[in-house]
């Protein structure tokens, strides 16, 4: 039994040593290891040995065993560098390597930028603020009042009794003239959050753009022509812009922007309900209310603001009836822009 189990430790030798490739190992192995293999036969029969020589045969056959594994693993090493060698062998430095595909921007990063660009041709000025503001910034500072809907926590998030996620980027309007004098010319772009039910046209967290302008003798003319302007910057030549009285705690008098649909380029659809026009922003005189809590002279310098959702200016200009299909991450979709 020992000088069989010698003859299969040096067969196994032999073959392992004659391997070129690790399938042929894997071969090997299950050739000499296997349940129903030779070592296993000679161990299965150990219990038709005498019982003083069992012990013995049992541990001679256990150490076959082990430096059969042993080879085999060295020989996995050697192949294993073997392949290496080859494929360092095989490479050619001088083919041009592979194309990656890179990268795109986030289509609302591009309205963003676009948008940014417009009022920069404009003299406008980017500025920042933070996305968690107190009470002051975000409400009391911009003329909203203590009751006002807008600060029930059916509509905004709070952090604390005076903290909350902003609910627009108007409250960069205040920081930025709180801390320095006038003129401006600022763009603000940033998320805000709203406690919003998600739908096909509402989110809980979007983009906002608000800009803001103080100097002398700024009239309600000059807000009109900006942004007459920039929606045919932005939309094109055809596009027309059409201004309604409405309210808003921080602008007097104040307006909403609306344009030609650009669906239907006017003539009446499902889109704009048939009316030709879609609503795109608020707008108005910045109030003087405010421009006092800023300790800016009202005789002497007046300015307006204006703000837009940035989904629902992507949602126009690409032709998207879902704000969710911004959020969800789909490559099929991103890949488009």
């Amino acid at each position: 039994m020992e000088k069989k189990l010698e003859q299969l430790l040096n067969s196994a030798k032999l073959e392992i040593e004659g391997v070129q490739t690790t399938k042929e190992l894997e071969d090997i192995r299950l050739k000499f290891l296997k349940k129903n293999g030779p070592l296993a036969e000679i161990l299965g029969s150990l219990s038709q040995l005498p019982v003083e020589l069992r012990p013995t045969v049992g541990k001679i056959a256990n150490q076959v065993k082990i430096e059969i594994l042993e080879l085999l693993e060295v020989k996995k090493s050697e192949l294993e560098k073997v392949n290496e060698s080859k494929k360092l062998n095989d490479w050619d430095p001088t083919r041009p390597g592979r194309k990656l595909p890179l990268g795109h921007r986030h289509p609302l990063t591009q309205v963003l930028d676009h948008i940014y660009e417009i009022f920069k041709n404009f003299g406008f000025h980017r500025s920042d603020g933070p996305e968690i503001e107190s009470d002051y910034y975000n409400f009391l500072a911009l003329n909203f009042s203590i009751d006002h809907p807008a600060r029930d926590a059916h509509d905004t998030f709070y952090v604390s009794d005076d903290l909350l996620m902003r609910t627009h980027t108007s409250p960069i309007q205040i920081r930025v003239m709180q801390s320095a004098q006038p003129p401006f010319k600022i763009i603000a772009p940033g998320r805000v959050y709203r406690h919003e039910a998600i739908d096909a046209t509402h989110h809980h967290v979007f983009h906002q753009v608000e800009g803001f302008l103080v100097d002398e003798g700024v009239h309600f003319g000059h807000l009109k022509g900006i942004l007459d302007v920039f929606v045919k910057e932005f939309f094109g030549q055809d596009v027309e812009t059409r201004f309604r009285p409405s309210f808003f705690p921080f602008t007097e008098p104040s307006a909403e922007v609306d344009i030609s649909c650009i669906f239907c380029g006017g003539n009446g659809c499902k889109i704009c309900k048939n009316t030709g026009w879609v609503e795109m922003m608020g707008c108005g005189m910045i109030h003087p209310v405010v421009l006092k809590n800023c300790k800016i002279d009202t005789e002497k310098w007046s300015g307006f603001a204006f703000g837009m959702g940035v989904e629902r200016i992507a949602m126009f200009k690409y032709r998207i009836d879902d704000i969710r299909m911004f959020y969800q991450n789909d490559l099929r979709f991103l890949h488009q822009f």
